[in-house]
């Protein structure tokens, strides 16, 4: 049976006492834990960000293992990280970036501005994987380094979000001489490196020798575990197995509020949870039969029941928490009697039998049938499929799929719906041109005004029916500093972590 802390510190006192040491209680009683252990639902498929694109990657190595040219805080605000200083243009065009000195990576090789642009090249280059490709990286047109400690960002258009997008996981710097090796075994600059991945249990990070501060670092080890079913994650805690418990969208969270070993908290994300919808297949290539499903849903007895209220009801593919955000759920108000008159108009003969497929996280795996029950009073029989965080990737993020229930984390990733080819078809010349006119915008009450335009006619077109934009629900063990209310990025940042 594993030692509790409290039963491992009265062994060593005892067997401190026969040794004749003289030590006493009151010399442990100010000891405090130097590890971690944090559940995550989600297994990572890699742990390189720059070319994969699970959120939950970047819940493991961001600001652990990896770091960016800038961080961004819990209140979203934009700090120096790589970079201890940067300077823009006046036309908005360049941006000149000065690097932090006495920066190493893991295996003791200096960091200098030939990694960034190596990094920024690699997720820049033909048959790049980085979701950030065409947000960030295509709009870089040039990357000078003038000298080792300076990187000028060359832009063909003015971008405000940039300094966000380049502290958001895809921007982090790789070790030129291990990139290739990065989704196994990666090698950053970050106060932890990694130590082993145990698939389908969990992941370990120990402190960093090369790391530039090391009297910040006051967690020793991290490990990651991946626990995704509500109940085993339940007993985990109650249990101690882990001290941090993240888990947005979570039915169990309540449940710790009374207990005296541990703080709940509630707090904000930049995720847009919907049902995704293949236009690849029909009859949900029709618009009319996509609006059908969106009134078919009820979004707030789905945020009642599924998330226990944590949560707002969304239209489009916005989070309250995003700049520009519109509240278009009104457009489809809740009206099984309006989805029936839809699939009639689109010709569609009742019932219509659809699969569903429902990754293992709590909210899809307890909202799947919700929604089911919901779709099959307008006469959509649903089949629920479970399959595992990597059957989902390997399928269902490959357009392998019906209709499937997601939350999509990252803020203002409208430009997913640029591209044809992402997982649910959607192809939009119209949109495209929305979203390239605001990206020329140097106007910022025309850029405000097509934020609002893009919004709309991406609810207009019901590419999914988006349900909830969540809040976050996070177990931490009363003791554990440092731990994050509000995640404007999904990321864990033990660095800043510390044990009272």
């Amino acid at each position: 049976m594993p030692l509790t802390r409290r039963a491992l510190a009265h062994r060593l006192i005892a067997i401190a006492s026969l040794a004749g040491l003289g030590w006493a209680p009151q010399a442990l009683a100010h000891a405090v834990p130097r590890a971690v252990s944090i559940n995550i639902s989600l297994e990572p498929d890699s742990l390189d960000p720059t070319m994969a694109p699970a959120a939950s990657i970047g819940e493991v190595v961001h600001y652990n293992v990896f770091e960016g040219l800038v961080k961004i805080e819990e209140n979203g605000a934009i700090a120096p990280l790589l970079a201890e200083s940067w300077s823009q243009d006046p036309d908005g065009k360049a941006y000149t970036f000065r690097l932090r000195k006495g920066v190493r990576f893991h295996d003791g090789a200096p960091f200098d501005a030939s990694a960034v642009k190596f990094s920024f090249e690699r997720a820049k280059a033909p048959g790049s994987t980085n979701k950030a490709r065409k947000a960030l990286f295509d709009n870089i047109t040039r990357i000078e380094t003038p000298d080792p400690r300076t990187v000028i960002l060359v832009l063909a258009r003015p971008d405000a979000s940039l300094l966000f997008r380049l502290g958001e996981n895809t921007a982090v710097i790789l070790h030129p001489d291990s990139a290739g090796q990065a989704a196994t075994w990666p090698v950053g600059t970050g106060p932890y490196r990694f130590e082993q991945w145990v698939r389908g249990k969990h992941i370990t990070l120990a402190k960093a020798d090369s790391y530039r501060q090391p009297a910040k670092v006051r967690i020793d080890r991290v490990t990651f575990r991946f626990i995704h079913d509500p109940v085993a994650q339940a007993a985990a805690v109650q249990a101690g197995e882990i001290d941090m418990f993240f888990n947005f969208a979570t039915h169990n969270v309540s449940r710790f509020r009374g207990d005296s070993r541990y703080h709940v908290l509630i707090g904000s994300s930049s995720g847009k949870g919907m049902l995704a919808l293949n236009h690849r297949r029909k009859p949900l290539d029709d618009a009319r039969v996509r609006r059908a499903i969106t009134h078919a849903i009820d979004r707030e007895a789905f945020i009642r029941e599924v998330l226990e209220g944590r949560g707002k009801a969304i239209g489009s593919h916005f989070s309250p928490t995003d700049a520009g955000y519109v509240h278009l759920a009104g457009m489809y108000p809740y009206d099984p009697d309006r989805a029936r008159a839809l699939l009639r108009e689109a010709g569609v003969k009742t019932p219509l039998e659809l699969t569903l497929t429902l990754p293992p996280t709590p909210y899809a795996r307890m909202g799947g049938p919700a929604v089911a029950a919901d779709l099959a009073k307008v006469g959509v029989v649903v089949k629920l499929e479970h399959v595992e965080w990597a059957q989902w990737l390997a399928g269902t993020f490959k357009g392998q799929f019906d209709l499937t229930l997601i939350n999509h984390v990252e803020p203002l990733d409208y430009q997913i719906y640029t591209d044809p080819q992402y997982y649910f078809g959607y192809d939009s010349p119209a949109f495209r041109g929305l979203v390239a006119r605001h990206a020329e915008s140097a106007n910022a009450r025309e850029r405000q005004r097509l934020l609002v335009e893009i919004q709309r006619h991406l609810a207009q077109d019901a590419v999914n029916a988006w349900i909830f934009a969540a809040q976050i629900g996070t177990v931490a063990r009363k003791g554990l500093r440092g731990v994050w209310m509000n995640y404007p990025i999904f990321v864990h940042d033990v660095g800043a972590m510390w044990w009272e």
